[in-house]
């Protein structure tokens, strides 16, 4: 994962959000709304996995070998 997969993420979130509370079409054999809240659910997924493995990277994190994480 990288920075464009935040990006990704939020994007999903705002289409989900549309397509559950802004677009009133129906299409025969499919929910929009089910739709929308799939996307949602991807698109936070997808940004706390993101956000998780950048904060493995975080400056602020000292690792002494200990298995001990300190911050400084």
């Amino acid at each position: 994962m990288n920075n464009g997969s935040i990006g990704i993420s939020l994007v999903l979130m705002a289409v989900g959000a549309i397509l559950y509370w802004a677009v009133s079409a129906t299409v025969s054999g499919l929910n929009v709304s089910v739709v929308g809240i799939i996307l949602m659910v991807i698109g936070v997924l997808g940004l706390v996995l993101s956000l998780l493995f950048w904060a493995s990277f975080a400056p602020f994190a000292r690792h002494d070998g200990s298995g001990r994480h300190d911050t400084v």
